[in-house]
């Protein structure tokens, strides 16, 4: 065989592992990419099923329901325009609280229930991850043009904005 044609195998070869290489470094990022969804985004079906994700919020006040068995927690996160119940089982972080930030990841269990693998708490008064931040903002936003009075009589019922 010519030297030619042994430099061209060898290339080739060389080629070969390396989109190989690189195939199996896209396989492992894409099988750890996790995404972050709001409950009004996972109630608008946005968030997929059967694959781990995060939701982030707020923990809603008066939601944490502690089971007898003592590991066991369920509470209401929100994003001030929709709720959605948690499901964990494990030791939550010091700084969960009602009414404070957190970001839990796992998957949906059924309807409008997420059942959690990890829970992690806001660490500061001031911190709060990006698309979190952002989303609290937008559902505000929405909850002022929205915000209807409803005044009842025995006769009528009128909203008014």
């Amino acid at each position: 065989m010519k030297p030619r044609y042994k430099r061209l195998i060898l290339i080739g070869i060389g080629l070969a592992i390396l989109g190989l290489a690189a195939a199996l470094v896209l396989s492992a990022f894409q099988k750890n990419l996790v995404f972050f969804f709001t409950p009004t985004q996972i109630l608008a079906g946005e968030a997929p099923h059967g694959r781990s994700f995060r939701i982030g919020g707020m923990v809603e006040v008066g939601s944490i329901q502690r089971q007898p068995d003592g590991v066991t927690v369920s509470f209401i996160v929100t994003d001030t325009a929709k709720k959605i119940r948690v499901n964990y089982r494990g030791i939550l972080p010091d700084l969960f609280k009602e009414g404070k930030g957190v970001v839990a990841q796992g998957k949906l269990g059924g309807e409008n229930l997420f059942v959690a693998d990890e829970v992690l708490a806001k660490h500061d008064e001031n911190y709060m991850p990006p698309d979190a931040a952002y989303a609290l903002k937008k559902a505000k936003e929405a909850n002022k043009t929205i915000g209807a009075t409803v005044v009842t009589d025995a006769n009528q019922t009128k909203v008014t904005k």
